[in-house]
């Protein structure tokens, strides 16, 4: 997936929103009322990276079955390592894949 990709897909999601508390370099994505400045991630992109490195939060058993299976998943980049993966998007996960791990992300913070 391109950058340009993963951020419509991620913008897709109801009350989500495009925040920069890190700097420039880290684009994140947000589920709560922008308006207040107020919300909780739930994606987080490497901007500088190639390839793509995407982060998103994950069920903490799937997480490990995850970094087992694929050399491409990570646990998160200074996140914490039980919840969190960070993805290298270099094909070895399907866009599907992503999209399946993003919209999970996006249940669970939203739940």
């Amino acid at each position: 997936m391109t950058h340009k990709e993963i951020e419509q897909y991620l913008l897709s999601f109801p009350n989500t929103w495009l925040d920069f508390p890190f700097g420039e370099g880290t684009s994140v994505y947000k589920i709560g009322k922008k308006e207040d400045g107020e919300g909780k991630m739930f994606a987080l992109i490497d901007n500088g990276s190639k390839p793509l490195r995407v982060s998103l939060k994950c069920d903490p058993i799937l997480a490990e079955t995850l970094r087992e299976k694929y050399e491409t998943v990570v646990s998160g980049y200074h996140l914490n390592k039980k919840h969190w993966n960070t993805i290298i998007c270099t094909g070895q996960l399907s866009d599907g894949e992503i999209k399946d791990l993003a919209n999970l992300s996006y249940q669970l913070v939203s739940a």
